[in-house]
């Protein structure tokens, strides 16, 4: 990817993580919002999995038809990336592109951690990052823009 472009998907993600936080985050809110992604999936007949979890508690979870536990694992792996560099998943995958790194070069495993689109961190306004919101089944960037659009749509409702 060209620098200029590079530069300008970090921007927005960087716009996105402060635009899109929360007030409360319930877990009410978290079945809202998972059964939100989910209505759309299914839908648009996407293959993904969603999983939504606050301080270390899965709040919700949801395998559609045609997924599988690589699924399972590539969101675990999408929400340590979040919990260890407090930012979604996407924008660092793209931060090592900028900086010619991968997981190594930071001291990561791949086993553990993926540098993929798709995991958004929960953060409260004035509290900080609380939980990750995470999906896994579509390209990388399609992964991000579906968490990002239905996070921005929940806090955005009537």
């Amino acid at each position: 990817m060209d620098t200029k472009t590079l530069e300008s998907r970090i921007a927005r993600c960087i716009q996105e993580e402060e635009e899109l936080q929360f007030r409360t985050f319930t877990n009410r809110e978290a079945l809202e919002l998972g059964l939100g992604i989910l209505k759309r999936a299914e839908e648009q007949n996407m293959h993904i999995t969603i999983d939504i979890e606050r301080h270390g508690q899965r709040l919700f979870h949801y395998a559609l038809d045609g997924t599988t536990m690589d699924n399972d694992q590539w969101v675990e792996r999408k929400k340590r990336v979040v919990n260890r560099v407090f930012r979604s998943s996407y924008h660092f995958s793209l931060l090592l592109e900028q900086r010619g790194q991968n997981l190594r070069d930071r001291g990561l495993d791949e086993k553990d951690y993926a540098p993929s689109g798709g995991a958004f961190p929960l953060k409260i306004r004035d509290a900080g990052i609380i939980g990750v919101i995470a999906v896994s089944g579509l390209p990388h960037e399609e992964d991000h823009a579906l968490v990002v659009s239905e996070i921005r749509k929940f806090l955005t409702r009537g």
